[in-house]
């Protein structure tokens, strides 16, 4: 998952990007406002965090910018704690959820992984696919109850593919989400890693559609809900 973390103060920013990074979520990063509305209008990220305090442009103006251009992925806001005006606005401006500074980590990454779910439909942290379960807590992956052994490209590909099940991904939508815009990609790199998965998951799961992408294959019954 490629999220983008605004935040100007250079000791937080390389904090929460190590953070959100040994999470497994690859992380752009943007020091103003100007740059973050830039970006954050062309790229597909799953979640932002959003500071309001930004020079060049404010968090806020940036976060309606995004709103009345169409930009619909998540925001998570940063406060201060006892501006609880800033609150206010940033929801009334198209934020969803928010958090006042200091913060725990653990509640950052709980808060950033319940926005990502909840923007593909899913309640529960931990994702289903028939005899596949994916929890994104803990991450671990058990197969009929027993712990499969993935690498860390491995989970992130499988874990965007369980927050879009029965969706057609493309393969530069993969690749946008498994790499840092500074990586130097290889093409056949996702094909390698959905050859993986297949040896080490039931291989049906995982359909692809020539010249397009993959599907992540769940059970009708269960609807991957």
């Amino acid at each position: 998952m490629r999220l983008l973390l605004v935040e100007d103060e250079p000791t937080l920013a390389a904090q929460l990007r190590q953070l959100l990074q040994d999470a497994g979520y690859v992380v752009d990063h943007a020091d103003n406002g100007q740059t973050a509305w830039s970006i954050g209008g062309v790229q597909p990220y799953a979640a932002a965090v959003l500071d309001l305090g930004l020079p060049m442009l404010d968090g806020l103006s940036v976060l309606q910018r995004w709103r009345s251009e169409g930009v619909r992925f998540p925001v998570l806001i940063l406060t201060a704690r006892d501006q609880w005006h800033e609150k206010v606005a940033g929801i009334d401006a198209g934020a969803d959820d928010y958090l006042a500074k200091p913060f725990h980590a653990e509640e950052l990454l709980a808060r950033v992984r319940a926005l990502i779910r909840r923007a593909s439909g899913l309640a529960s942290p931990v994702l289903s696919c028939g005899p596949l379960t994916l929890d994104t807590r803990s991450g671990r992956v058990l197969l009929q109850g027993l712990a499969v052994n993935l690498t860390s490209h491995e989970f992130k590909l499988l874990a965007y593919l369980m927050h879009h099940p029965n969706t057609l991904v493309s393969r530069n939508d993969l690749t946008e989400h498994l790499y840092a815009q500074d990586f130097e990609r290889d093409s056949n790199t996702i094909e390698v890693f959905i050859a993986r998965l297949r040896k080490k998951l039931p291989p049906e799961l995982i359909e692809t559609v020539r010249g397009l992408g993959y599907r992540l294959h769940v059970p009708p019954a269960q609807g991957g809900r």
